[in-house]
């Protein structure tokens, strides 16, 4: 089955194929569909099976055009909030999303500005997006789409009370995805 079957807007399709990718991956095949449709899903797979693919694609898709903050991808590192928003962005190419990676270890000023001129998707280790929360640069009651992506080890690293803080300021109506290796 290509991906064009999986009813992905045209935008998101030029994306993948500019990406290089020609069929969805088994993950991709079943979270896909579930992800477009609404519903909530938990997702697992061995790393390098596409699963980033298996959310951002059917996420892009959801969003259609530039808004305001609607998605929100929790990651344990800050290599893979940068990973995840690369993704993204490639996906998103033909579009006029945009995505941020927040995450420690480099300066303020870059992730501010970003912030500042509007994004729709950002991609985040749970300490930095709390800076930004307490500090008022960020709410996230527009959040439609929250990601937990690899939770399982944020778990492991210590990070239960920020993840559960974090989920709790983002609506109850949200669709929840949660992809784990």
């Amino acid at each position: 089955m290509a991906f064009k079957a999986l009813n992905l807007s045209e935008n998101v399709l030029r994306g993948v194929q500019a990406a290089g990718y020609t069929d969805p991956t088994p993950i991709q095949l079943r979270a896909i569909p579930v992800v477009l449709g609404g519903g909530d899903l938990i997702a697992s797979a061995q790393t390098g099976t596409g699963k980033t693919a298996a959310f951002a694609l059917p996420v892009l898709t959801r969003l259609g055009q530039h808004g305001r903050a609607r998605v929100l991808v929790l990651e344990p590192t800050r290599e893979l909030a940068a990973q995840v928003e690369t993704a993204f962005r490639d996906f998103a190419r033909f579009t006029d999303l945009r995505t941020v990676a927040l995450f420690g270890g480099v300066g303020y000023g870059a992730q501010r500005a970003e912030l500042k001129r509007g994004v729709d998707v950002i991609s985040a280790t749970p300490g930095r997006l709390v800076d930004y929360i307490k500090g008022g640069e960020l709410s996230l009651n527009t959040i439609e789409i929250l990601v937990l992506d690899e939770v399982d080890r944020m778990l492991d690293m210590g990070f239960l009370p920020v993840v559960k803080d974090i989920i709790a300021r983002c609506p109850k109506g949200r669709q929840t995805l949660f992809f784990s290796a």
